[in-house]
């Protein structure tokens, strides 16, 4: 009886740990265009809110000014 009990408790742990790494791709059809201005002012928001550090607004707002447009 012990035995079963372990069992089912093993195999129910199993299970439920499968279950969490399952497929998650999300496939995303279509494009969308979001322009350099949109973005600096998204990132300028993310820094004045805290989100990002003044270092790495200072890298990606490198980042976004030096892609092709």
């Amino acid at each position: 009886m012990k035995r079963t009990a372990l069992f089912i408790s093993f195999a129910s742990a199993v299970m439920l740990a499968a279950g969490c790494g399952g497929d998650t791709y999300v496939k995303v059809q279509g494009t969308t265009t979001v322009s350099k201005g949109q973005e600096l002012t998204d990132l300028q928001r993310a820094l004045s809110e805290g989100a990002i550090t003044k270092s790495e607004y200072d890298r990606l707002y490198g980042k976004i000014l030096a892609r092709p447009n």
